[in-house]
């Protein structure tokens, strides 16, 4: 008996798509750069990299993780756990009152 891989409703990502999603991650790195660079920006420097890191670090864990074909349950542990890091940083910076600095 041969087993047969189980398709998922949705199909993997081609060339193409890995393509198009490299050259997204690369133009959201320039803009950071760049955003790092302008002075008028600097008061929103943080907020800006927060958010352009967290729309990267979205579409690595859809695509190159594949967490976008997988359960839900994956991208829920995932997510939770993130989550979680996310509050213990932010927790442990106001603790130690890095925003003041």
């Amino acid at each position: 008996m041969s087993e047969r891989p189980q398709t998922h409703g949705q199909p993997h990502p081609g060339p193409k798509q890995y393509i198009a999603i490299a050259s997204v991650l690369t133009a959201i790195t320039i803009v950071e750069v760049a955003v790092y660079y302008i002075e008028a920006l600097k008061p929103a420097l943080v907020p800006i990299l927060l958010l352009l890191s967290s729309v990267k670090f979205a579409l690595v864990v859809m695509f190159y993780m594949h967490l976008k074909f997988d359960h839900g349950l994956f991208s829920a542990l995932f997510v939770g756990g993130l989550v979680l890091a996310i509050s213990v940083v932010v927790a442990l910076m106001a603790l130690f009152q890095a925003f003041l600095r």
